[in-house]
């Protein structure tokens, strides 16, 4: 599993793009955001994250870097993916704007399940979250639990073959060029079934 630096994936988020327009990305504040907006107390988040009070409060106050580990439990506790934990909320319509990401020139970043490369990365306020994925998981018990978060998503079968799981419906066998389109809050994992590892695009709406 990645122990990338958080505090790179902040940089990633805020240095990108024109400067002119972005706003450092506040990690504590984000937290803080997404968990008064679900009308939790600290008490209640820690507990959905399996983290301690302290901890949570530390991380909302700017007293401590989060490890990987903690940002995993995080995103899990709040139902939402780990970048959507580096993605500033939506405020003002930007309008005219376009991103160019070149092959293997997205922000990575991997998990013990996958490998994302963040596409689109120097756009702020955007609406959906691309990014490619390389499926590195063969079971559900490689797993913690379903994958929940808020929005849509949309998945697209680049290479290899994969298995869709989803909690209201039976699995489905995926195979290059097909495609799904479901509700993120839905819990739902993927799994790579070929001998090579699969490849996907994962577009996730933010609102």
């Amino acid at each position: 599993m990645s122990t990338q630096d958080p505090k790179s994936l902040i940089r990633i988020a805020r240095d990108a793009g024109d400067h002119s327009e972005l706003e450092p990305l506040d990690l504590g504040a984000r937290v803080r955001e997404l968990r008064k907006a679900r009308k939790w107390t600290l008490e209640q988040a820690a507990s959905q994250a399996g983290l301690a009070r302290s901890t949570l409060s530390k991380i909302e106050n700017g007293q401590m870097s989060p490890t990987y580990d903690a940002l995993k439990k995080l995103a899990i506790g709040l139902e939402i993916s780990v970048p959507q934990l580096f993605t500033p909320p939506q405020r003002d319509q930007v309008i005219g704007r376009m991103a160019v990401t070149r092959m293997g020139e997205g922000a990575a970043h991997a998990t013990a399940t996958y490998e994302h490369e963040l596409l689109a990365e120097t756009l702020t306020k955007k609406q959906m979250l691309p990014y490619r994925a390389r499926v590195r998981s063969r079971s559900m018990d490689e797993f913690e639990g379903w994958v929940r978060h808020d929005g849509e998503e949309f998945m697209y079968v680049l290479t290899g073959v994969v298995r869709l799981y989803t909690e209201f419906y039976e699995p489905v066998e995926m195979r290059r060029g097909d495609s799904a389109y479901y509700d993120g809050s839905m819990g739902h994992n993927v799994i790579s079934v070929s001998d090579e590892d699969a490849t996907i695009l994962w577009v996730t709406s933010l609102s």
